[in-house]
């Protein structure tokens, strides 16, 4: 049965870049996204700006624009860089909107019919230098329960302890440093204690994961108080119907933002009703991704505000932890304060997607970024194991098969392994466990590896014994391939397309797991993704004040330093024929050549394996050094050197001559 699901991530703040912490939100819910819709049911995926409050008022003056002129500018910068990491919103819109602006008053006045909105004199900080009071987040001082200096104004990052402003010990304002006084301001309150009886039962409804619902029990068990859900201005934002100087607080109107961003495309299309996700009576599922950071926010005050409203409550919140970097918080100062403009500019989107994935559990837990880990992750399980599968034995098919797959399975037991596990994997993804998930495909994939060596292919075609055996032993690998790429595609939706374009087929959905490719013809194999270099690695680290690296056109890459044509006459390049092309035992990147070079065969030891099968590369023309001093290597004497272009790995594309060149041509 198809499911009716509403996603969203958690709204990125308009006062700043995204960064590798932002994007591990993203990253999951679009994963998990592209995984239910491969399984065929209907999902809308939503996000927006969080651009009210203070902060942003001030962040405009200080740059010289409007709050609108820098939230408008600063959503372009936000939806470049998730675009970046391949997430896919249905819609990324903004709290900025008069579609906000209506669910805001809409909701308001709701709870105000219900009685549950009322006005109070209260005390609070003012920054008589600047003249405007001071949100909760723009005053810090010492934790009023565990004496943690530097905590802001709402709760403590040392103790988790929420409060009010006014009990910080020595508070200073963020603006000007000074000592904030206190003064009596009206304000708007949300009687969030008569929820009190709703929010036990609902977060212990498997709304939350326990070690969540535990935590909010706290919150509970202390006693609810009213939530003060009104500023003073200035204040940028929406203010309050019948009122000229009062602004919904930033966490009123903020989370309303998934409201205003569906029903903005709802007015876009024409196949979505609003009703139908968020009516009381909805059959549709809602979902909100969000971090550990912001959870009383989203499973306390949300629900009792939607409940109060006369809308559907969560029907889950998916909550995460905080990502540190090589075991510590992201800092400035150590350079691991990553931005993804930066990551962007020095390596591949669906690196971090992987790693992401391989370290996401259903829990709250903290994830780490190890660099180490994450090079060695990469290279060895999505480049060394599932890439190489079809990068191995996709030429023998194509020489010598016209691409053609063999009908039949050549080992069914093995291939039913394949498909078995299909139920195993999507419960991983359903349940949000994508490390677990990620562990039984790499298992797969080394069965797959396995049988492939145990075949060797590449000696089976020198055998007519055994060459007619090469087509279903590569078309089984090629098999395991596309089940692998199916586990695969809502963690690597760009080489999964790559992968499609490759097999010949349309875009794989989790059902293909149950149709065999029997008898299809597949293309020719290119390169799907390149190893990490670890120096690509270290530009992520590098000092916080150098800016991220600009991408380098190849053909404007400045040249090396000049030589005479002295030095270049030194150098003899000669034509030579590819007659054997072999792997190297021990060796991950290396393949023997044998070269015809005219008048005599030479042996060349080459680092294009990850590039190309070595069968593919049997009669062909290439470009040889071929007065390079011999080299002795652990496997053998290198005499030569073949000329190959790109930055190595398998981008790397090696030289041909010209059609008419023969053997033992000097070039010149």
């Amino acid at each position: 049965m198809q499911r009716q699901i509403f996603v969203t991530s958690a709204l990125p703040n308009a006062n700043g870049p995204i960064h590798l912490g932002h994007m591990l939100e993203h990253i999951q819910t679009d994963i998990w996204v592209r995984f239910l819709r491969m399984q065929g049911h209907h999902v809308v995926y939503v996000c927006a700006d969080d651009t009210h409050g203070t902060a942003t008022m001030i962040k405009a003056e200080q740059e010289g624009v409007t709050p609108t002129e820098l939230v408008d500018a600063v959503r372009e910068a936000h939806l470049a860089d998730f675009n970046g990491f391949l997430v896919e919103y249905d819609n990324y819109y903004s709290t900025h909107s008069e579609e906000n602006r209506h669910y805001s008053e809409l909701i308001f006045s709701r709870l105000q019919e219900q009685g549950l909105i009322y006005t109070e004199h209260v005390e609070q900080l003012y920054d008589a230098e600047k003249g405007l009071f001071l949100a909760d987040r723009f005053v810090v001082g010492n934790c009023p329960k565990c004496q943690a200096e530097g905590q802001y104004g709402d709760n403590c990052e040392s103790c988790g302890a929420t409060y009010n402003a006014t009990e910080l010990g020595n508070p200073k304002s963020i603006y000007s440093g000074t000592t904030p006084e206190l003064r009596k301001s009206e304000h708007y309150f949300f009687d969030l204690s008569k929820y009190t009886d709703f929010l036990r039962e609902w977060t212990r409804s498997g709304s939350v994961q326990p070690e969540i619902a535990n935590k909010l029990n706290e919150w509970l068990e202390d006693g609810l108080k009213p939530w003060d859900i009104s500023r003073d201005a200035p204040y940028f934002g929406f203010t309050i119907p019948g009122t000229e100087d009062k602004y919904f607080y930033v966490w009123m109107d903020a989370p309303i933002g998934y409201l205003a961003s569906l029903q903005n495309l709802c007015d876009q299309r024409q196949d979505l009703e609003f009703e139908s996700f968020w009516s009381e009576d909805s059959n549709a599922e809602v979902h909100h991704f969000i971090g550990k950071d912001i959870v009383n926010f989203h499973a306390l005050f949300w629900p009792a505000v939607l409940s109060g409203a006369g809308f559907r409550t969560p029907s889950r919140i998916h909550t995460h932890g905080f990502v540190t970097v090589n075991g510590t918080k992201m800092s400035k100062s150590r350079g691991t304060f990553i931005l993804a403009e930066r990551y962007l500019a020095n390596l591949n989107p669906e690196y971090l997607r992987y790693y992401y994935a391989t370290k996401l559990s259903d829990s709250a837990d903290d994830l780490d970024i190890n660099l180490d880990d994450f090079v060695q992750r990469v290279n060895a399980d999505l480049v060394g194991k599932v890439i190489n599968i079809a990068s191995r034995t996709a030429g023998f098919l194509v020489k010598h098969f016209d691409g053609e797959l063999s009908t039949e399975p050549h080992d069914p037991a093995l291939m039913q392994q394949f498909t078995s596990a299909a139920d195993s994997i999507a419960e991983h993804f359903e349940r949000g466990n994508f490390g677990k998930a990620v562990r039984e495909i790499t298992a797969l994939a080394d069965l797959a590896n396995q049988y492939i060596a145990a075949h060797e292919p590449w000696n089976m075609v020198k055998d007519p014994e055994y060459k007619a055996d090469v087509q279903p032993v590569c078309s089984q690998a090629i098999q395991m391939f596309r089940a692998l790429m199916i586990f695969l595609k809502p963690i690597l939706p760009e080489t999964a397309r790559r992968a499609e374009e490759f097999l010949n087929v349309a875009p794989l959905q989790w059902a293909d797991l149950e149709n065999s490719l029997g008898g299809h013809r597949i293309k020719p194999f290119k390169a799907m993704m390149q190893r990490i270099d670890a120096k690509q690695v270290e530009h992520l680290i590098d000092t916080p004040d150098q800016p991220a690296p600009e991408k380098i056109d190849p053909q404007e890459a400045p040249a090396s330093t000049t030589i005479s044509i002295e030095d270049f006459n030194k150098v003899e390049l000669r034509v030579a024929k590819i007659v054997s092309a072999e792997p190297v035992e021990g060796a991950d990147k290396l393949l023997c050549l044998v070269l015809d070079v005219g008048d005599h065969k030479r042996q060349v030891f080459s680092g294009i394996k990850a590039a190309y099968a070595p069968d593919d590369l049997v009669d062909r023309l290439t470009i040889v050094v071929a007065n390079l001093a011999p080299r002795k290597m652990r496997f053998g004497v290198s005499e030569g050197m073949v000329l190959a272009a790109g930055p190595g790995d398998a981008d790397i594309f090696l030289l041909s001559p010209d059609s008419g060149a023969t053997p033992g041509m000097v070039v010149k």
